[in-house]
């Protein structure tokens, strides 16, 4: 076969962002209501953890590479594999895989790797900056959300309950976020507003 009969084929894929925003969304929303007090347990926040907030995600975060979507991709993935260490956790922290990594549970740990992730969160916070409002102040919610699960981790009590209120406005924003994401482009027009990019460094 010559170079001249070589094709090349471009594989189309959807925007998956509208299934990322709202595996977010689930995950937030059920997991808010524990921190809130408004129910107790975590075994029932588990199963959303892992296949909403975390596997949902990660399909989110493999189309997007497919997308040519560096960011999209990096982010949801990222997320994806939160969820998955925070679901791990848990499940340690309820004795499902023995009483010895139960008593070996060191809670500072989880604080060290909230505060990774809020490192993580910043760096993304102006990357969301190109991208439109709602994302970016979804992203400055997530910030406050890995400064307040930190101080909660290293003791300081009141976080724990705001931490649960900052839960609950990003599942709700990312509720919104995920049906623009979705509207907007099944109606081919602006049909819920996401504001435009900030163009602060492009």
């Amino acid at each position: 076969m010559s170079t001249n009969d070589i094709q090349k084929v471009k594989v189309v894929v959807a925007d998956p962002g509208g299934l990322g925003l709202f595996g977010l969304a689930m995950v937030t929303l059920v997991a808010s209501t524990q921190k809130l007090g408004w129910t107790t347990g975590l075994s029932f926040v588990i199963p959303w953890a892992v296949f909403l907030g975390a596997y949902a995600q990660l399909m989110a975060a493999s189309y997007d590479f497919k997308h040519n979507n560096i960011f999209g991709a990096t982010v949801f993935g990222a997320y994806s594999l939160f969820w998955f260490s925070v679901a791990g956790c848990w499940l340690i922290s309820m004795g499902v895989f023995g009483e010895t990594l139960k008593a070996g549970a060191d809670v500072h740990q989880l604080g060290v790797a909230f505060i990774g992730y809020l490192i993580f969160s910043l760096a993304m916070t102006v990357g969301s900056m190109e991208t439109n409002k709602v994302l970016l102040i979804d992203f400055i919610f997530i910030d406050l959300l890995f400064i307040l699960l930190a101080a909660d981790s290293f003791g300081v009590h009141w976080a724990h309950s705001l931490a649960g209120w900052t839960e609950l406005t990003i599942s709700l924003i990312s509720f919104y976020g995920s049906a623009a994401t979705v509207l907007n482009n099944h109606f081919g027009k602006p049909f819920l507003p996401v504001g435009k990019p900030c163009r602060i460094f492009k």
